[in-house]
């Protein structure tokens, strides 16, 4: 009586294992989808700071006159009257 009980019990073990490991939703996909979700939160959180540094840089071309200054001079080689711009070219070697 006890050795069926038992043997039932067995297999009922093994049916749920099986279920866990291999069933339609099993413990390798959760695994999976939790390391998935750990890169997306990574990503997530690179964005974000990228977001908050374009935020900044747009509240300071808004309201600053000096950072719309140095993006002029830098990007668009823009100077103030009175002084002298100066570029340096480096020579280009010609190939024989």
């Amino acid at each position: 009586m006890y050795r069926w009980l038992i043997t039932l019990l067995i297999c009922l073990l093994l049916g749920l294992q099986y279920r866990l490991w291999f069933g339609e939703v099993n413990v390798r996909d959760i695994w999976d989808l939790n390391a998935k979700i750990e890169l997306q939160k990574s990503i997530n959180q690179e964005l974000s700071q990228r977001n908050s540094e374009l935020e900044a840089e747009v509240q300071d071309l808004k309201k600053g006159q000096a950072a719309l200054e140095e993006r002029a001079r830098s990007e668009l080689g823009m100077i103030r009257d009175g002084e002298t711009f100066i570029q340096l070219v480096e020579p280009v070697e010609e190939n024989k």
